[in-house]
């Protein structure tokens, strides 16, 4: 069993290693203090993406993507997740499900997204849908030829930098017929209605959109009327394995600062690594950091290796529901170890504290993940977690 990683993956974990430290952290502290980037910045930011070929990693080369492999995409995705400000987002992974468009779509849609010539956002959750995309109440009613759009989507992730939206929505107001559109943000009747501030600083806003007697073509359907919460899932397993690798990459930065600090700050004369609440904090954040990163990087190459669809979405639940809740408990360490000093916004460690905490939320909240855990349980036994393969 060769556990080494390919050169070629470890050219890409160096690749976005050298991205993150010369574009993201330098724009850390003025993102945290001035709650938004300039845009003269974010134009420098996207053409410095490209220079260095990290657009379109998580599509194929011939829709202009990268063609990465899962493994490759864990591996960037971890370093880039050790920016604070969510600056990782400035790398997008156009969504996908729109690999399964027409020609057109294709052509109008991925191809300039990952050449980051366009941008989605994915809408899905409603005030009254959040874990249950089943209580979607956006309806898109057939009319001469047309679908008219009515509804609400919230937490829209980057929906202020988007052109076009992935919206979910029921045709004819049928719960059986969860649909996917591609609508174009310019359209008439949408329009945002808010946008919250929350508890991290994120590069990009959150807004909440309303759709009112929104009009497109029948050839704005993503895939098959009624295949919509399929698609969904599969957006969803491929935010799974980012938010997974995304923390990561925090718990590692945090652990990182914390033990140079514990070499550094003295008290009673000696460092405070030497003392063992502080040593046992260290050993346990190093473990977890560990068992993680291997949880990660095996489902990763399981999934290269053409792991069952199915198997995906468990694995991929699992990976999320340790990554995120191991990020939680190693922040919190680091902030104990810093004191005073990790609860000030300068210092990463407190602004990659309050951050991770949404990873346990967004893209399926913990709770569902455990879930999806005990279902896959019940169906295929516990070798589906305990085995190997």
């Amino acid at each position: 069993m060769d556990l080494a990683l390919p050169p070629e993956a470890q050219a890409w974990q160096r690749r976005a290693k050298t991205f993150a430290e010369e574009h993201l952290f330098p724009h850390e502290v003025e993102l945290e203090m001035q709650g938004e980037l300039p845009a003269a910045t974010l134009d420098r930011l996207r053409r410095a993406v490209l220079e260095h070929g990290l657009n379109g990693i998580n599509h194929a080369k011939d829709v202009g993507g990268q063609g990465c492999s899962q493994l490759e995409l864990t591996l960037i995705g971890e370093e880039l997740g050790k920016a604070t400000g969510a600056l990782w987002a400035i790398v997008p992974h156009p969504a996908v499900a729109l690999k399964h468009g027409t020609r057109r779509q294709i052509d109008a849609y991925l191809r300039p997204s990952c050449l980051m010539e366009r941008r989605a956002y994915v809408a899905v959750t409603e005030p009254d849908a959040g874990s249950d995309p089943r209580m979607v109440r956006t309806r898109a009613d057939r009319r001469d030829g047309r679908f008219v759009i009515n509804g609400e989507k919230w937490f829209v992730t980057s929906g202020d930098v988007a052109d076009y939206i992935i919206l979910h929505a029921n045709v004819d107001g049928d719960a059986d017929k969860p649909t996917l559109f591609l609508v174009d943000k310019a359209l008439p009747g949408i329009r945002i209605g808010r946008e919250p501030k929350f508890t991290h600083t994120y590069v990009f806003g959150h807004p909440e959109f309303v759709f009112e007697n929104v009009e497109v073509g029948e050839d704005c359907v993503l895939g098959p009327i009624g295949g919509g919460l399929e698609l969904t899932k599969d957006w969803f397993v491929e935010a799974r394995l980012q938010i997974a690798a995304s923390t990561l990459g925090a718990a590692i930065r945090a652990f990182e600062l914390a033990n140079a600090w514990a070499g550094e700050r003295r008290q009673f004369g000696r460092a405070i690594r030497d003392f063992q609440a502080i040593e046992f904090m260290l050993a346990d954040m190093a473990v977890e950091i560990m068992a993680t990163k291997s949880l990660a990087y095996r489902i990763s190459c399981e999934i290269d290796s053409g792991l069952d669809r199915k198997l995906v979405h468990a694995r991929a639940s699992a990976l999320k529901l340790q990554a995120s809740e191991m990020a939680g408990r190693v922040l919190d360490k680091a902030v104990q170890i810093f004191g005073g000093r990790g609860y000030m916004r300068e210092n990463p460690v407190e602004r990659l504290n309050r951050e991770v905490r949404v990873d346990r939320i967004w893209e399926g909240t913990s709770e569902i993940q455990r879930v999806i855990i005990g279902g896959q349980l019940r169906k295929r036994g516990t070798a589906i977690f305990t085995g190997w393969r």
